[in-house]
């Protein structure tokens, strides 16, 4: 597939996404960049020599969610009944943020700068967050008259608690990197030219690890979050099961006995 929308990468296996619209501050509701994205994530999924993914985007906005010039104009993905409305949402916008939560891989946003709406909820489908100095966020719906339709209202609350993820919410305030960081929203806050940097180096410590059961350890902490104890504890021991099979595992211990590096095939 060529891409218009966004640019695409792989190396050392890491795959870089890039949201590559700044002239729209990167919205994620226009139909090409919902296919292109979507693309990405199936691909990542099926090639089983990716072990990490970063999202980016390009400067100035990581992104800016919905188009609000649609939704004035009630056009593109707006235009519509309420019935309309409706499956033009799961099918365009929670579809593409869907396909962005079940990438099997870890993922790492790199957030580069604005993160509101469902450019907030975007970030947030990510399962580690890096900001520059620069990132904002903001779950800014209220401010149009709107509520979260991008999952964060799932989303925030497991990953900040159900007090702080309501303010956040209810006031719609935006927050800069460092309260981001303190409230737990994000993982790390760097320099702004140091933002990729510091992402491809988890990455590369992610990337590190035996890929098949890394894989299987982002399914194990997925469904846990909806999980009984007993549930997730047998899940668990049929994933390690598999684990124990795997040449990865013994190249592990004997390396281990062996004192040297492991070098993880995928097997």
């Amino acid at each position: 597939m060529e891409f218009k929308e966004i640019l695409f990468h792989v190396e050392g296996g890491i795959a870089t996404m890039t949201l590559n619209r700044a002239d729209t501050r990167n919205v994620i509701t226009h139909p090409d960049m919902i296919a292109e994205i979507q693309a990405v994530c199936a691909r990542v999924n099926a090639d089983l020599d990716i072990r990490v993914l970063i999202l980016t985007a390009t400067d100035p906005a990581f992104s800016s969610g919905g188009n609000v010039k649609d939704m004035k104009n009630r056009t593109g993905m707006f235009a519509g009944t309420p019935a309309e409305l409706v499956e033009q949402y799961r099918k365009n916008l929670q579809e593409v943020l869907l396909a962005v939560y079940n990438v099997e891989v870890p993922t790492i946003a790199a957030v580069n700068g604005s993160a509101v709406g469902a450019g907030c909820g975007l970030a947030l489908m990510c399962d580690i967050r890096v900001a520059s100095q620069q990132a904002t966020f903001g779950e800014t719906f209220l401010n149009v008259g709107l509520i979260p339709g991008d999952g964060s209202a799932y989303t925030l609350p497991r990953v900040i608690g159900m007090a702080k993820a309501s303010e956040l919410i209810f006031t719609a305030e935006t927050i800069d990197a460092d309260t981001a960081l303190a409230l737990g929203l994000v993982n790390h806050v760097v320099a702004h030219e140091e933002l990729l940097a510091k992402a491809q180096q988890v990455a590369k410590r992610i990337a590190g690890r035996p890929p098949q059961a890394t894989r299987l350890t982002k399914k194990l902490l997925r469904r846990g979050v909806n999980a009984t104890l007993e549930e997730s504890m047998f899940q668990a021991s049929a994933y390690q099961a598999l684990c124990h099979f795997t040449d990865d595992h013994m190249e592990a211990l004997n390396a281990m006995f062996e004192k040297r590096k492991p070098s993880f095939q995928g097997k």
